[in-house]
């Protein structure tokens, strides 16, 4: 078995705008990262759009949420259109967030069957911020939880954990999972940051688990945090698939944020979840990429937490 990287260039149609931090320029950083010699055993898959993906969308979101950013986004003829004050939808918008949606349903499906260990998603827009009912931060459609959901529909997954390390706090994502305690949330974030929201006391019915860090905090604090904040919570739930949310903005060149990792960070934490995937879930891994807005710095993270998966493969 082998890592997949889940991608397509329908990706590079969703167009944000001149100046836009979220823009088509992080695909092809990503890309030129990814094309070293080192990644030349990743399996390589197009991101699909999915007959099935509005079934599981509105499993997620409801279908009033799903009329909403259809009717919003799937016929935009030319220019942008604003979803909300940073939201921002093109022509392009509506194939690539339904292949993002599509890229997570394949990833699952690929490590649930056993054809791969783990599954890299690389896709935009990102999903972490869409509420139940409210597409915001650059967020349609919440990729992550929709894979969450549809690894227990499908694969009858008894415990399903996404761990989120973006430096924007996930607040769709907590509050979709909020009152079930099958599905188990947990973030490293800055605050205060948007959206606001990732306090400590802020634990649903039990299954959610933040650890908010401080502008300026750097690897002895994230490691500190992760450690006890999200891994023993993780150990003690035990998931039967994990999922990640992969933001690099808490990188220390990122321009949206102010921590200070560094791209051996990422790799760290991956790695150490690996690791809490082969003890609990048989390796499954599913990771969906979020954020991360300075190119180089993107790059080199995503590189280090792909090449972590590919060698949790070994």
């Amino acid at each position: 078995m082998t890592t997949v990287l889940i991608t397509h260039p329908a990706f590079l149609e969703h167009d944000t705008g001149e100046h836009h931090p979220e823009r088509p320029d992080r695909m092809r950083a990503i890309d030129k990262a990814l094309s070293a010699s080192v990644f030349d055993d990743l399996f390589h898959r197009d991101a699909p759009l999915r007959e099935d993906d509005k079934t599981y969308i509105a499993m997620t979101h409801g279908p009033a949420h799903l009329a909403d950013v259809t009717a919003a986004i799937e016929h935009i003829d030319g220019g942008a259109r604003h979803v909300d004050s940073d939201t921002i939808a093109s022509a392009g918008t509506w194939e690539a967030a339904r292949r993002a949606v599509g890229a997570g349903l394949d990833a699952v499906d690929l490590v649930m069957e056993g054809k791969v260990t783990n599954a890299f998603c690389q896709v935009r827009p990102p999903g972490h911020h869409a509420e139940s009912n409210r597409a915001m931060g650059f967020c349609f459609f919440n990729n992550i939880a929709i894979a969450a959901h549809y690894a227990r529909a499908k694969y009858g997954a008894e415990r399903v954990a996404v761990v989120d390390f973006d430096v924007h706090h996930g607040n769709g994502t907590q509050e979709i999972f909020w009152s079930d305690k099958d599905l188990f949330y947990g973030s490293t974030h800055q605050m205060p940051l948007f959206p606001g929201t990732g306090a400590l006391n802020e634990t649903g019915v039990g299954n959610i688990f933040n650890a908010p860090l401080r502008s300026g905090d750097g690897r002895e604090a994230f490691e500190e945090a992760f450690r006890s904040r999200i891994l023993t919570p993780l150990h003690n739930f035990s998931p039967d698939v994990l999922l990640i949310s992969a933001g690099f903005d808490a990188h220390q060149r990122d321009p949206l944020a102010g921590l200070e990792l560094v791209e051996e960070d990422f790799r760290w934490a991956t790695e150490a979840l690996a690791e809490m995937a082969r003890r609990h879930a048989k390796g499954r891994i599913v990771s969906m990429l979020e954020g991360g807005y300075d190119l180089k710095g993107l790059a080199l993270s995503t590189a280090a937490h792909v090449k972590a998966l590919l060698d949790a493969d070994v």
